[in-house]
């Protein structure tokens, strides 16, 4: 899997909310209405991921989510993030 360009990844970054780029990742924090509301969006995310074999460190604080993607076979970030990213977004969206 090829790496993106910073080039590439910064017009990715249009078409997704939130995430920004950040010491090599993609990176978005999700604040939800309440704890177990952030779960069950972690527990959705979870089985998107496993179903495309790409997972994305997720960080729980509370009502907010932190969610990272990289792909670490590949050194950086690739198509595969973005994509995820994009997944993501739609499981979180109000």
């Amino acid at each position: 899997m090829a790496l993106l360009t910073d080039d590439q990844v910064h017009a990715a970054l249009t078409g997704l909310d939130g995430w920004e780029h950040t010491d090599g990742v993609l990176r978005r924090s999700v604040t939800f209405d309440s704890f177990p509301a952030g779960i069950d969006a972690v527990r959705r995310v979870a089985e998107c991921a496993e179903a495309a074999d790409h997972h994305p460190d997720i960080d729980i604080r509370w009502r907010t989510v932190t969610f990272v993607l990289v792909t670490h076979s590949a050194g950086g970030i690739t198509e595969k993030d973005v994509a995820m990213a994009g997944q993501i977004d739609r499981i979180v969206a109000p």
